[in-house]
């Protein structure tokens, strides 16, 4: 896996790797903080039941796997779905909406943060694109206006 060398294409090599291994663990870390979350939401809904006794509220797959753009690079999420059958007073359904990575998110608030601290340092928002894309090897998620 992991070797030691001495020669700058080796450590080039073992940066790669290295980043292999940080966005491997981040994805399996949020895709397990994911599934906790929606285990917790169904367990504590376990006892609503229709009236033949079944639950209403239900795990329903997994959602396409967005790319979500973090500290640690991009990586792709696959995230459970719910389905939840309850209605609430007004009569509209209630939905599952998770705290740690909402339907509309597609780069963490950290990424976000940032670019006002790259424009305050003198850098012009046409070289926000390339600066990110050494970070996070492509255009982070940026889009020109």
């Amino acid at each position: 896996m992991l070797r030691v060398v001495t020669d700058d294409d080796g450590r080039v090599e073992m940066r790669s790797a290295l980043d292999e291994i940080v966005l491997d663990g981040a994805q399996r870390m949020l895709a397990a903080a994911l599934e906790a979350e929606v285990d917790a939401y169904i367990a504590a809904l376990a006892c609503e039941r229709d009236e033949r006794g079944r639950a209403l509220v239900v795990r329903n797959g997994h959602a396409e796997a967005p790319t979500i753009t973090t500290a640690a690079g991009r990586i792709e999420v696959t995230a459970p779905r719910v389905n939840d059958k309850r209605v609430d007073d007004d009569g509209k359904r209630c939905r599952f909406r998770s705290s740690i990575l909402p339907p509309w998110a597609r780069k963490s608030p950290k990424v976000t943060e940032v670019l006002p601290l790259m424009y305050l340092h003198g850098m012009s928002s046409g070289d926000f694109a390339p600066a990110l894309a050494g970070f996070f090897g492509s255009a982070a998620g940026l889009r020109r206006r």
